[in-house]
């Protein structure tokens, strides 16, 4: 081989490291500019209302349990009963469980930033089936409760866009500030009237709640028996939690998802217990289910994505370059390969802006178009050929095509790549399978090209 092709196939690789850097420049932008519409939509959130979770409804009921023990005077050994006396809560979970719920979401923008709102409006319902001697036993009698109530936390309680009233047995209560158990965090509860001590009562409650957030909603099935259903019009449902639908409808219309689950598969009791005996209340808030309300058009993510290939693609594009340099013995100077390497990288940068104000499919197509025009046009110079720089812009139309592809197709992404790499090297195989390396570079622009 001779001292000229090591020259070049030299300068080319030291080229493609090169442009890293303003590769790696153009990816810390997008990282910019994504950490600057996360914070845009968190300053949303906050004027508005975060995800919501709703966890409950869970009935509570506030008791002093008396009794007494004897004790032994120190001095003289008498014994003496003494009373004593100790503060808690029983908590119970509905026997069933329903929650059917209709969102609408909306778009607010602050300056080029969007940011998706949803509003959803549930009607919540089942009904609690109270234990014999409430669980209690024998030790029933040494009891006193206070006033029960219906405990339902919101994780964001700025959302709540109704008057809310429960309806319980025929009776119709208010529903009060705060959800009356730091256990369950931010929420409203609702003062109910005397339960019967002995138990076996059956609880019918309903009430609506209208509930506004940002990204996410979801439902903890509180429920021996759950079914929760929500619809709406969003297209691009993304289903989150411990828990996915038992059936769901998702077309260019909208989504409808069904959920159904039982104590045997969400061990809800178990959590309880944890969260109210060791405080621990880490397993009850994980068992969740919902919906994630983000636009999956994400021109941060595609254009990140798209500067993952950007070495493959860069390298592709020299390996054409120079398989025109090669076949019809016309000298490239490296800095017009430079020169066709920034305007590669350019690319990015223009997908980066454009994507900001119009859509990724329009920006990715614009962008491409520009530096295959501008690259083409340079070409059919260097190369002394309209038609040469005509052909050189189709095969890096169809890269960009390839590109795009590529970023579409997230599941077979390394498969494409692998037959797209796999297909160039087959092609400079066949293409330079009788051409003599050892004759490359010596009396250039005067041999014919080799023998195809």
């Amino acid at each position: 081989m001779s001292r000229i092709l090591g020259f070049k196939l030299g300068a080319i690789a030291l080229l493609i490291l090169l442009l890293l850097i303003p590769l790696s420049m153009i990816g810390g932008l997008v990282s910019e500019r994504q950490s600057q519409r996360e914070a845009v939509l968190q300053d949303i959130a906050r004027s508005s209302s975060y995800r919501q979770q709703i966890t409950g409804p869970i009935l509570v009921l506030p008791y002093t349990k008396v009794w007494q023990e004897w004790k032994t005077l120190a001095k003289t050994g008498e014994r003496y009963l003494q009373e004593q006396q100790s503060r808690g809560r029983l908590y119970f979970l509905p026997e069933r469980f329903v929650l059917n719920g209709t969102v609408a979401t909306e778009e607010r923008t602050r300056g080029i930033y969007k940011a998706l709102l949803y509003r959803s409006d549930n009607r919540v319902s089942g009904a609690f089936k109270l234990p014999a001697r409430l669980g209690l036993g024998d030790e029933l009698g040494r009891y006193r409760f206070d006033t029960p109530f219906l405990a339902v936390g919101i994780s964001d309680i700025r959302g709540i866009g109704n008057d809310l009233q429960l309806r319980l047995n025929g009776m119709t209560l208010g529903f009060a500030p705060g959800s009356g158990d730091q256990r369950f965090g931010a929420g409203v509860h609702a003062p109910l009237p005397a339960l019967d001590s002995q138990g076996g009562q059956l609880l019918e409650f309903a009430f609506d709640l209208k509930l506004q957030g940002t990204e996410q909603l979801s439902i903890t099935p509180v429920g021996r028996d759950s079914r929760v259903e929500l619809s709406s019009a969003w297209a691009h449902p993304s289903f989150v939690g411990e828990y996915l639908p038992s059936s769901r409808e998702v077309s260019a219309a909208g989504f409808k998802a069904h959920w159904q689950t039982s104590f045997f598969a969400t061990n809800l009791e178990e959590a309880l217990h944890d969260c109210v005996r060791k405080d621990s209340c880490q397993g009850l808030a994980a068992r969740h289910f919902g919906v994630s309300f983000v636009d999956p058009v994400d021109q941060y993510l595609k254009t990140e994505r798209a500067i993952k290939y950007a070495l493959l693609f860069i390298g592709l594009t020299f390996a054409v370059f120079f398989l025109f340099e090669v076949l019809k013995r016309m000298p490239v100077h490296p800095l017009q390969y430079a020169l066709v390497g920034m305007s590669l990288a350019l690319f990015y940068l223009l997908l980066l802006s454009l994507s900001e104000h119009l859509s990724f499919v329009r920006a990715y197509a614009l962008s491409a178009l520009a530096c295959v025009s501008l690259i083409g046009f340079y070409i059919s110079h260097v190369l002394h050929s309209w038609l040469r720089g005509g052909l050189f812009g189709v095969l890096l139309a169809a890269l960009y095509g390839l590109l795009f592809a590529l970023l579409s197709a997230e599941d077979y992404a390394l498969l494409m790549g692998s037959l797209l790499v796999f297909g160039v090297l087959a092609c400079v195989m066949v293409l330079t399978r009788k051409l003599d390396w050892y004759g490359v570079g010596k009396n250039t622009g005067n041999s014919p090209a080799a023998a195809l």
